[in-house]
This record gives C-alpha cells, structure tokens and sequence, in this order.
C-alpha cells in the first residue's frame, strides 16, 4: 500500500510542479494521511483495535460515526453492534460470506432509511434484529421473508405509516414485534387473526400510533396467550361500548396488556369536541357503559359441551377439579376427560353436572387458576339443534289460542235464516240461531206483522170468564190461540190461560 501511494505522490508531482522541491517521503506520508481521513474510509475494512472492539464473538462498531458497515467481518461473529452511527442504507452487499452464525444484529439509532428486499440473504440465522429509532417509512413485501429463525423483531420510533401484508411471511419463530411510536393507521389483524397470524408470536406491540378503529369482536375470539401481549394503548381510538367490554374483560382476567396500561387506554368522544378520555371511565362518567361481568358457560341435558381452559401462556400442564372437588384423571370412568389441548370435554350433560370448574395450569416459570362455572338447563335439545325455549314455546301457544277463537267467530254453522227452511213452519226460528243472534228477521211479512203490533192495557173485569178465570184473548177458543202463539215462539206450546198472568187486579200491558 505505501508503494501504490508513492506512485500515486510521482503522478501529483508532475501536476503540481512547486511541490517537485519537497522530498518524497513527506509527500507520501502527507497522502496516506488524507486517505485516512477520507469519509467512510475508516469504516472500510475491520479494525478491532481503532473502529471497532471484538470480545470473543462479540463485534462492537457502535458510535464510530460509520457511514457503511465494515467488510471483513470475522466468520464466527455472533454479536454485531452497529448502533449510533450513520449508515442510511442497508444494501444487499453489506457482507458479501455468510455469516452463518451471526444471531444478534443491531441498527438502531443510524437514521436508516432504505432496506434492500436481499438485505438478510447472507443472515438467515439471525434470531433477534434491531431496526428501531431509524428514518424506515415503509416495510415492502417479503422484505423479511428470509428470516426464518428470526424470534424478536424491533421496528418502534420509525416513521412506518405502511406495511404490506406479506411483509412478514415466513417468520414462522417469531415471538415478539415492536411497532410502536410510529405512523400506523391500520391495525394488521392478519399477525394474529386465525389461519394467517404467526403462530409463535406473543407479543405484539403497536402502541402510540394512529390506530383509530379496531376489529373488535375478532380480538374477543383470540386465544389469551396472544391478548395478553397484545399493546394498542396512546392511540387516537373512537369511543364506543365494545371498546370498553373489550379491556374490561381482559382486566378481569389480569391480562399484563390491559392491567400495566391501564391508564393508558383512551379513546375520543364522539362529537366537535374531540375530547379525549379514559376508556375505564365509559362505563361511569361519559357514555353509560354497562358495567362488565364475566358470563357463565350454558348447557343442556344430553349436550355435549367443552370448556376450554383459555391461559395466558402456552404449554402449560393443565389439570381440572370437578364440582365437589373432584378431580378429572384419565382413565376412569367419569363422564369428563381431558383433551390434549388441555380444555375438558363432558360427554352428556346432567342436572348435577351444573356447578363451578376449576382448571389449574402450571409451567416452569408460570401458575395459573381459571374458574369456570356451569350452568345447566333442565330441558334438551332438538334434533336440528334447536334450543326448546320457554319463550318460544309460550310463543306458539298464544298464536295456537288466537287461531282457535277466530275459528270458532268465524267458521261456526250458519245461522238458519241463510239455510234452506226445510220441514219448518213458517216464522218458526232455530233456537241456536236466537241465541247466536238478537237481531230479528225482517224479511219474513208475517213476523214484521207481529213487531208491528202495539201495547194496550186491557179491563180485568171485561175478561171474566167461567169460576172467574180470565181469558186475555177475549176468546174462547184454545186452538185459535195456539196457532196464534205459535208464529212466535218455538214448537206448538200451548199459553196457559190464568195461570200465565201473575195478578188478575194488576193493569198488565199485552200484545195486541
């Protein structure tokens, strides 16, 4: 090298004739001193005793005011720290070995702006990468997709306001992503919605971004190992009753996300004011939100019901106690078992069966206890599946009753006078059809004769008959009166004579 920059100093003498007096070896070594000082020039190639510290496998360059990262990396580095530097872009050749195994990588604080999609060909064995407090404004799709073994991902205070949704396809070990202090909008339900979410993620921050909608009822459904490392506390979210359910019923469970941000939790009241408040203080200052309590599991006689033991960690060893202390252990004869995913599976429901259970989950580092109580309707279900509610069968015996009497109003026998008179004297009338109706026939001449008849009041003395009985007819005659008396009332029932009128001294009025 002090060869090729005295080659270099011959060719500057001959352009710079007035430096032809100075010797040679002060012009040499002036050169190599301003090729040291050149920017980035320090930072070309390793030197663990001036730009860099190396401890073992441990690779320290940071705050050496690096704009590119040093080449020459030793093989069997596990830890490079670039932190606290300049570098803005991340290009494809940065190493041009694999670094096999290189498992720590961290950028932060360089005002990194551009990530190149073959960034991580040569590191795939990284498992825990350090991009925060940088100048990253997007995440383009796949840009991480090598990254397999990758467990822990730090992506907060960036200005990241997109994230394509493949961005983080193949990161099957994933565990924690940190996306806080950033400029998201949109919340990316597809990292832990069912089907799509990485299965090995717990942790997910997206705190103090600008979330204002979120998918509610598919985070009730999550598991609640995923919802107790799930942050979304300091963004700008619209109030609303689901909202407030939601964190409170992850606060009863003493879920870590809702119980450590408590008071972090706010949301923006509906109205010009856009004032904001605490979403704990829905249910009592602001909206009314009615207060939050854990419901009870319900079943049927014959059903066949799981309960699920829904712990804050995974793998736990999980045991279940029955009502009355009684404990589930596989191979007996209960009618519970066990499942492999640690819930408890009752084959036929009964009365007896209703009670609380309790599950008791424990692992090396974490113990648990969640109690679930049942209860237990004392009715079956259908074949179809269908519950038999009271309610609905109430339902059906009134529309049942209704049916009945419109029935009955309605599709009785006819009256008479509508009906062929067959065999029936003429003005005589059903006595069914009197008692269904009280209003008289009037298209018969004869009974509109009879109405037409006036009150008159008639002389007891003029009515004297034989043993002083009296005769209101003034005839003699039984038959006549008979016929007479039978126009009006039903069958040929003969008046009697005195012993119809209640006073013979009394001015009774009669039909004349």
């Amino acid at each position: 090298m002090l060869h090729s920059s005295t080659t270099t100093g011959d060719s500057l003498l001959e352009t710079l004739p007035h430096w032809s007096k100075r010797p040679k070896w002060v012009l040499s070594l002036t050169l190599c001193m301003a090729l040291l000082w050149l920017p980035g020039a320090a930072a070309s190639t390793l030197n663990c005793h001036k730009t860099c510290i190396c401890a073992s496998n441990i690779v320290s360059c940071s705050k050496m005011n690096l704009t590119t990262i040093p080449s020459g990396l030793p093989l069997y580095t596990a830890v490079l720290d670039l932190s606290y530097n300049e570098i803005v872009r991340l290009r494809s050749e940065w190493t041009p070995v694999k670094l096999l195994k290189l498992h720590n990588l961290l950028l932060s604080h360089n005002g990194l702006q551009f990530l190149s999609s073959e960034a991580f060909l040569y590191v795939k064995h990284l498992r825990y990468l350090d991009l925060s407090s940088n100048n990253l404004r997007l995440l383009d799709e796949f840009i991480f997709e090598p990254l397999v073994n990758l467990e822990v991902l730090l992506l907060y205070n960036n200005h990241i306001s997109q994230i394509d949704r493949s961005a983080f396809i193949g990161m099957i070990n994933l565990q924690k992503l940190y996306l806080s202090q950033n400029q998201i909008s949109r919340f990316p339900l597809e990292l832990v919605k069912e089907k799509s979410r990485l299965e090995k993620l717990s942790l997910l921050d997206v705190s103090s971004n600008k979330i204002k909608i979120l998918p509610i009822h598919e985070l009730q459904v999550l598991p609640a190992w995923i919802k107790n490392g799930l942050y979304f506390h300091n963004n700008p979210l619209l109030c609303h009753c689901d909202l407030y359910t939601l964190l409170a019923h992850w606060y009863i469970r003493k879920l870590n996300s809702a119980v450590d941000f408590k008071g972090d939790y706010t949301c923006i009241l509906p109205g010009p004011q856009k004032t904001q408040v605490g979403v704990f203080d829905l249910s009592v200052d602001h909206m009314n939100c009615s207060t939050f309590k854990e419901a009870d599991e319900e079943a049927f006689l014959e059903q066949r019901l799981i309960l699920s033991c829904d712990t804050k960690h995974r793998n736990m060893l999980k045991t279940w106690m029955m009502p009355g202390n009684v404990v589930v252990t596989p191979g007996s004869n209960q009618t519970a078992k066990v499942l492999p995913d640690g819930s408890l599976q009752i084959s036929s429901i009964r009365n007896d069966d209703s009670g609380t259970y309790t599950c008791f989950a424990t692992s090396e580092g974490f113990n648990e206890t969640i109690y679930v109580v049942l209860k237990v309707h004392n009715f079956t279900m259908n074949g179809g599946g269908e519950t038999l509610n009271t309610a609905y069968t109430t339902l059906v015996g009134c529309l049942a009753s209704v049916v009945l009497v419109l029935m009955y109003l309605y599709l009785t026998p006819c009256r008479c006078f509508c009906c062929p008179n067959k065999g029936k004297a003429r003005g005589e009338d059903s006595i069914h059809s009197s008692m269904l109706s009280v209003t008289p026939t009037h298209d018969d001449p004869a009974l509109k004769a009879e109405l037409n008849r006036h009150v008159a009041f008639i002389d007891s003395k003029e009515l004297q008959g034989q043993n002083g009985k009296l005769n209101p007819n003034g005839d003699e005659d039984d038959d006549d009166l008979d016929a007479e008396a039978g126009s009006l009332m039903k069958g040929k029932r003969k008046k009697s004579v005195a012993e119809s009128i209640s006073s013979v001294f009394s001015d009774t009025p009669m039909v004349v």
